[in-house]
């Protein structure tokens, strides 16, 4: 053979072997058992193949493999600064820099306009504010809530929901309430943190004051103020002496079963109760309200705080063993929705004091709590506390 001829006898193949690594280089291409050279933008890994009949499951696969490893690459971006909730992982109480322009410059003590929604989006972004309060005549375009029965929904109960609110005729907290630009609103637990702490006045100045259940006022306004905008409960929890009831203010109805809502229409009608079987504990018989003071509280607070805030067990879609939120918690979730700032007084359990009142009212002690059915304490305090870290409410009382 010619030495021409053995050089390139040489360098031909050296050619096409080099050929084929630049192009695959350049290309992002794979030879056969070689790993897909990832791109840190869009480009697609192929996987490249010397027979015809593989060209369409290497096609197929080529398809496929981006969506998968975009699921995995977002979901460490994902996992690394949100919870599975959806919650910011990293809070504090600092504003972001898009809210210190819009809330920075107004003067202490000023009431800031849409302040907790715009932090609640701030660390949750799935947050929608539109949820209204209360029911009204048009409750059934409430589609989150539609295809669920109590207490996540009204399914099976429009009927006799729509008769209520012929009745009560009114679906707001008031028209000077309602007309207010900026609302400043305190929800009141009846926890014993409340005790001695002086917080009265303090909760009086609040637009709006909540209150829930059975928790007395008369007795104990030095901690817990005089002012009562609204109390929420249902059937165990209403008081049942109508001298205790306060003046001006509304009664709120929030429903746990379907037979709450029968309840319901006895006592906005001043029925004589019938039938007791299936609550719980006594209930009270009459309601000293008018029907124009009293309200049905929006089911979507109940669904909200259970499934997308606290994380409780969806049990598709029924009550169940610790998959109810605390009614305080219920609340707080409403008044996200409908207060521009939002304060809580009297909430947090401390078991490491045993000895501790549990209510601000009563004696009974903190180690008479026993653990729920129906709630999961440890859970919803975690919630509570990522909205105090990262201001979205204060609290008061400092218990969370």
């Amino acid at each position: 053979m010619k030495p021409t001829h053995k050089l390139l006898f040489v360098l031909c193949p050296m050619l096409v072997l080099g050929f084929i690594y630049y192009s695959s280089g350049k290309l992002h291409l794979n030879v056969w058992g070689q790993k897909p050279l990832k791109d840190v933008g869009t480009s697609v890994s192929v996987n490249v193949t010397v027979t015809k009949a593989n060209q369409n499951q290497a096609k197929a696969k080529a398809v496929k493999e981006p969506e998968v490893d975009s699921i995995v690459s977002v979901g460490r971006i994902v996992g690394s600064v949100y919870d599975k909730q959806g919650f910011l992982v990293k809070l504090d109480g600092k504003l972001p820099p898009e809210l210190v322009y819009q809330y920075g410059n107004l003067s202490e003590g000023a009431c800031k306009p849409g302040y907790a929604a715009a932090k609640m989006t701030a660390i949750y972004p799935k947050f929608v504010k539109p949820a209204p309060m209360f029911l009204d005549r048009n409750f059934k375009r409430l589609a989150k809530v539609s295809n669920y029965l109590p207490p996540f929904g009204f399914k099976t109960q429009e009927r006799i929901i729509d008769v209520i609110l012929a009745a009560t005729k009114n679906y707001g907290l008031g028209p000077d309430l309602d007309s207010l630009s900026c609302k400043r609103c305190v929800i009141v637990g009846n926890g014993g943190i409340l005790a001695n702490k002086s917080l009265g006045s303090r909760i009086d100045e609040y637009d709006v004051v909540v209150r829930l259940n059975e928790a007395p006022v008369s007795g104990y306004t030095k901690d817990v103020g005089t002012k009562t905008t609204m109390r929420i409960t249902y059937p165990e929890g209403a008081i049942q002496k109508a001298e205790r009831y306060e003046k001006d203010s509304l009664f709120v109805f929030s429903a746990f079963k379907p037979l709450d809502f029968k309840w319901l229409r006895q006592m906005v009608f001043k029925e004589r109760l019938q039938g007791v079987e299936g609550f719980w504990k006594s209930v009270a018989h009459q309601v000293p309200r008018e029907p124009s003071e009293i309200r049905i509280l929006n089911p979507y607070f109940i669904q909200e705080a259970a499934f997308q805030f606290i994380g409780l067990p969806l049990n598709n879609g029924l009550m169940g063993k610790g998959n109810i939120p605390t009614l305080g918690t219920v609340a707080i979730t409403m008044a996200l929705h409908n207060c521009d700032e939002v304060a809580v007084a009297g909430f947090g359990y401390d078991m490491s004091t045993p000895h501790a009142p549990l209510h601000y009212y009563e004696t009974v002690k903190m180690s008479a709590i026993k653990e729920s059915w129906t709630h999961n304490i440890s859970k919803e305090k975690e919630f509570l506390r990522k909205l105090v870290k990262a201001n979205v409410i204060t609290d008061l009382t400092n218990g969370i």
